[in-house]
């Protein structure tokens, strides 16, 4: 049982001082043990208890560092009572430790000395031991040979010769793994290399038809005297394997035949490792698990049909998200989002948002249903939104039903859409509303969608419809997006190590096709400017003009950006951060030749963070003479 005691009135001063007193002597007996320093130095510094040895190693760098970080000798390096007869027998033993060290970078016939010196009396340690190695030629590989189980394949032919039943493309995709083998003559021999060759091989039969290969036998033979290796490789590819039917593990909550129609998993198929882990990621993606990993079932008595097990956790039935950020283009921003993955009556999955910043205020619902056999899924949506546009503050609705489908790639859509607008403002233009049929493509291949450093993306939406109210004025609109990344010079670190810098090329075009006074809904025109379009000028500040010589959302777009990107060295090495040079240019107007383009110079910073890229720009706005700060987070299109 412990009390609380009263201390007298001097009590905390005194407290303090003593605790601040243990803090400091622990603090110096933690920084002794973390330098090295105190007693051990101390010791030194009197000529008592020195180290046993400094070890020094003369080799090339590489080598070098590589011995030093790997010699069992520096173990004994500060054991001030060595003895001469046990220092020997390290001696002897780090010969042999070194000859097995410089193997495994393909030196088979390296020239070692091994001296020992009396260290000056001042020194930290008794004895100096040099390692000097001379490491000779460098091994290379001059054959070799990748051979399968079962299976003849011609490397000097394009026909591969197949055993009997075995599929032409088979016999095809074991000669592309033995034309692509990594250490091909030629190249240097090293352990390391050796070893990466064998698995990726080994992984690339495995990734498409032979999922149940394995490595038979494998042999490299070194002839120290010509330096020169000869390989060889033996893989039994086994049969190949098609999918057979998705069996869902640790569902509890959610139906497995939804689990099934999200995966689209092709049954029936040759077995292809990029086609499961699509269907991972699309269960992984549905929102109805937390957790999915898919694995092909080779123990299965039929190869033909081999099941996929799904092992999932299952996310719970609601859950609510809360977010916070900031931007320049629009200020702090909170949100609120409220997921139901089973909307009681009718089955379908709801996703209600509530958004607040400086400029946007959001309500919103989004309900789903799931996938059929083909992928395709109807949806509904609603929001209601009130927004700065240009020189007005707007208070729209909108909703949308349709159907759509989501791909890794490709996401396609086809709905109906009911606008409603109304400005608040001087003179602002008479509420309107419109009931529209749209279609939407959208393809990304981009070599990531996190942080792409490679490929492109291409979005297209069109659109038809009419205005509603006293006057039905039919009227067209389309949007063509459109972002490529184009690789250029590498940039090399003093490691040898590094990525390429890049041109980012973005392009939008849009335009709404109707009679002059057609009275279409602002929600429909465009606006452009911030952090995302036009750098230099503030969010949606580019725009057409009313005949108030208000600003507004315009009937045509065209923007366009080009940026260079090049990744940034930090003490000779590639880092994670790039530094940008960029050109943006942007005009909206209510007609073709009225565009007027804003065009924004600057340069900024990338970090490459692990949720994507961390921007800051600092860009100026060539019309309005002045410079902005630019900052976001991620990559989207």
């Amino acid at each position: 049982m412990c009390r609380r005691v009263a201390a007298p009135a001097r009590g905390p001063a005194l407290f303090f001082l003593l605790f601040a007193l243990a803090l400091l002597l622990s603090g110096c007996s933690v920084w002794q043990r973390v330098t090295g320093r105190g007693t051990d130095a101390d010791a030194a510094a009197t000529g008592e208890g020195r180290a046993a040895f400094t070890l020094e190693v003369q080799a090339p760098d590489a080598l070098r560092a590589l011995l030093e970080r790997h010699l069992e000798l520096q173990r004994f390096r500060q054991l001030p009572d060595l003895q001469e007869g046990e220092l020997q027998r390290l001696l002897a033993r780090a010969d042999e430790d070194a000859r097995e060290l410089l193997a495994t970078q393909g030196y088979f016939a390296p020239r070692i000395t091994i001296e020992t010196h009396a260290a000056p009396g001042d020194a930290a340690a008794v004895r100096v031991v040099r390692l000097r190695v001379d490491p000779g030629p460098q091994t290379r590989v001059v054959r070799a040979d990748i051979g399968f189980v079962g299976h003849s394949v011609s490397a000097q032919t394009d026909t591969p010769v197949a055993r009997p039943g075995a599929p032409e493309s088979g016999a095809r995709q074991l000669q592309r793994v033995q034309r692509s083998w990594e250490l091909p003559p030629g190249q240097p021999f090293t352990q390391a290399g050796w070893d990466a060759a064998k698995k990726e091989s080994l992984h690339q039969l495995q990734a498409r038809r032979y999922a149940g290969a394995r490595l038979e036998s494998s042999r490299a033979d070194i002839d120290a005297d010509t330096s020169e290796a000869t390989l060889s490789v033996l893989y039994d590819p086994g049969p190949p394997y098609f999918f057979g039917p998705l069996r869902v593990e640790g569902s509890q909550r959610y139906d497995p035949e939804g689990a099934r129609r999200i995966a689209r998993l092709p049954t029936g198929s040759l077995y292809s490792e990029a086609q499961m882990l699509d269907a991972q990621q699309r269960l992984a993606a549905s929102g109805y698990y937390d957790t999915v990993f898919l694995l092909l079932d080779t123990e299965a008595p039929d190869p033909k049909a081999a099941p996929v097990v799904a092992q999932v956790r299952e996310a719970p039935l609601q859950k609510y998200v809360f977010g916070a950020g900031v931007s320049t283009d629009a200020g702090p921003r909170l949100s609120v989002d409220h997921i139901h993955n089973r909307v009681p009556g009718i089955g379908w999955r709801a996703v209600s948002r509530i958004a607040l910043d400086n400029k946007d205020k959001l309500l919103g619902t989004e309900l789903m249903d799931l996938p059929d056999e083909s992928g395709w899924r109807w949806f509904g949506s609603g929001k209601l939104q009130r927004e700065d546009t240009g020189d007005y503050r707007v208070n729209s609705g909108r909703l949308r039903a349709g159907r759509s489908m989501s791909d890794l790639r490709i996401d396609r859509s086809y709905f109906l859409q009911y606008d409603n607008a109304h400005s608040q403002g001087l003179n602002p233009p008479p509420t309107s509303s419109s009931l529209s049929a749209n279609t939407s493509w959208t393809g990304r291949y981009f070599n990531s969608n996190l942080a792409p450093t490679r490929g492109y993306g291409l979005g297209l939406e069109l659109g038809a419809g009419s205005t509603l109210g006293e006057h039905h004025e039919p009227y067209a609109r389309s949007l063509l997006r459109w972002q490529w990344f184009v690789p250029l010079g590498r940039v090399e670190g003093e490691d040898g190590r590094g990525r390429r810098s890049r041109l980012a090329v973005r392009t939008d075009l849009g335009a709404v096709l109707a009679r002059t006074n057609a009275p279409v809904p602002v929600t429909e025109l465009f606006l452009t400017g911030g952090d995302a379009t036009v750098r230099g000028y503030a969010y949606r500040s580019i725009g057409a003009r009313t005949e108030n010589n208000q600003l507004y959302g315009g009937r045509y777009l065209a923007v366009g950006s080009i940026e260079w990107q090049r990744p940034m060295l930090r003490d000779g090495r590639v880092s994670d951060w790039e530094n940008t040079f960029f050109i943006d240019a942007g005009a909206v107007a209510d007609r073709v030749r009225a565009l007027d383009p804003r065009v924004g110079v600057g340069t900024g910073v990338r970090w490459r963070s692990p949720v994507g890229p961390l921007q800051a720009d600092l860009a100026y706005g060539v019309r309005v003479h002045s410079l902005r700060l630019h900052m976001r987070l991620g990559f989207n299109f």
